[in-house]
């Protein structure tokens, strides 16, 4: 069933802030209840190499939020020209960092640096991005693990605004690694029948005509209007982009959507937030998990 809205009616605002700030408010509460019987809060360890503008403004994001919570927050900063060798050994050291509860490998990394093998030597016990080959394995196969943040934090703002992907048709417009395909998995989990739509898909608004929930992921400014969109339809702006003239912008045309959609995410205020707040969640479920703590997380790791 889709999101019921009138034609030219506002559509349903995905508000990513204000469920991120519900969550926080859980962790910390969940952190305040089992720090004394765990004897340390949880721990999050970054590890940012070079210095792209964007990354440190996303760390520091990171490092905010841990501090809201009562997670221990740690940055590793290593020089753009460190060895692969080096960056490994950093890796390792946090690996074996019993205080460290989950590691984040920030991306993008410098020329030179590939990130497959060291995305690899993460313990995937501690991946708090979701992005261990054994843990996208998992997610594969529907087992406990943690998951990729920013499809985990759309699945989040659905349910929170009782959008059940169950027996409705999905489009997924991207298929990184980072978010297309572990998305496509986690709404065919939910009983969404999906469909993954790139840059070679042919006649693409056909697709995303039918969609009754699309998540729009292209990784370019502006790329998907009212012709992409069916009317009532749940649609998510995982983009976001810099606008010459200053201010931000997502994927979606929201000027052209919002009067269309059922629901609609912002930018800024709609994914980002939860991308945020899920790393949190996963550190978190691993602290549980390594000290035996009960937690009621359970809705947030899809």
């Amino acid at each position: 069933m889709l999101v019921s809205v009138d034609c030219g009616a506002v559509a349903l605002r995905l508000d990513g802030k204000l469920l991120a700030r519900d969550v926080e408010q859980r962790l910390h509460e969940l952190i305040a209840r089992f720090q004394s019987d765990a004897g340390r809060p949880p721990g999050l360890a970054v590890l940012r190499v070079g210095d792209d503008p964007a990354s440190a403004v996303y760390v520091a994001n990171k490092d905010k939020a841990c501090q809201r919570v009562g997670i221990a927050s740690q940055v590793a900063h290593l020089e753009g020209t460190t060895p692969a060798d080096e960056v490994l050994t950093t890796i390792q050291r946090l690996n074996a960092d019993p205080a460290v509860d989950g590691i984040l490998l920030q991306l993008p990394l410098p020329a030179g640096l590939d990130e497959g093998p060291l995305l690899r030597a993460i313990d995937p016990e501690k991946d708090a991005d979701g992005l261990h080959t054994l843990n996208l394995g998992k997610l594969v196969k529907g087992e406990p693990g943690p998951r990729s943040c920013t499809p985990a934090g759309v699945m989040a703002m659905l349910r929170q605004n009782g959008i059940d992907p169950a027996g409705k048709r999905a489009v997924v417009i991207g298929r990184s690694i980072l978010v297309g395909q572990p998305m496509a998995l986690m709404l065919q989990a939910a009983n969404a029948t999906v469909t993954i739509a790139h840059s070679r898909t042919a006649d693409l608004a056909a697709h995303t005509r039918e969609a009754e929930i699309l998540v729009v992921a292209a990784g370019r400014p502006g790329f998907v209007g009212a012709e992409h969109v069916r009317p009532g339809a749940a649609v998510v702006d995982v983009g976001i982009h810099r606008k010459p003239e200053g201010g931000l912008c997502g994927d979606v045309r929201a000027a052209e959507v919002e009067p269309i959609a059922g629901a609609l995410s912002p930018v800024p205020g709609g994914v980002g937030p939860m991308t945020v707040t899920m790393l949190l969640v996963n550190t978190v479920v691993a602290w549980c998990r390594t000290h035996g703590l009960e937690h009621d997380l359970d809705d947030l790791v899809p």
